[in-house]
């Protein structure tokens, strides 16, 4: 997998992240740099990990499901993007932040990230190195909530759901990519 590929699944997954990053400046304008710093870590640690874990599993069972990884890899990215479609639809209201304590945190770390951990489960079918990419995917995750925290902060920003559908389709749009390459082999 190219690096322009590996990007773009590490855009798709941080969507959420931004979305609820947009959120919290929206509800908590006087975040300070420092703060958001250990917020941005903290999303981009989970974001980070839970492919990494997904790939660690993945990779256990990759030798027994070769001949049709190419179908898991689809199939679950599909699911994880139309979930994320679905979800984006379906949530109106604003996503609600009571606080920021550590607790807080590592639900909204763990929230964003547990599709990561499917996509990790489908990394493990397809060539790539794991460890670039989840370094590219925790910084991408790491400025997506940066900058989603300071547009909050800065301007009444609604279009969160658009963000997580432009997500799920472009994790689609990867899915089905790695099918057709596969099936073009053939």
């Amino acid at each position: 997998m190219s690096y322009p590929e590996i990007i773009l699944i590490a855009l798709g997954l941080s969507f959420d992240t931004f979305a609820v990053s947009v959120s919290t400046g929206l509800m908590v304008k006087k975040i300070h740099f420092l703060q958001g710093v250990k917020i941005a870590l903290v999303l981009a640690f989970f974001q980070s990990l839970l492919p990494f874990l997904g790939w660690l599993g993945g990779s256990q069972v990759v030798k027994y499901i070769a001949e049709i990884d190419h179908w898991f890899a689809f199939v679950l990215l599909s699911i994880v993007a139309i979930k994320m479609i679905i979800d984006a639809v379906n949530n109106n209201e604003e996503k609600k932040i009571i606080s920021l304590s550590f607790r807080v945190l590592i639900l909204m770390g763990l929230a964003t990230s547990i599709d990561a951990f499917v996509v990790g489960i489908s990394l493990a079918f397809i060539d790539i190195k794991i460890y670039q990419s989840i370094i590219i995917i925790g910084i991408t995750t790491f400025l997506a909530a940066m900058i989603g925290m300071l547009i909050g902060k800065q301007v009444k920003c609604h279009s969160g759901t658009k963000i997580e559908i432009i997500g799920g389709i472009i994790l689609f749009s990867i899915g089905l990519k790695i099918l057709i390459e596969h099936l073009c082999k053939m």
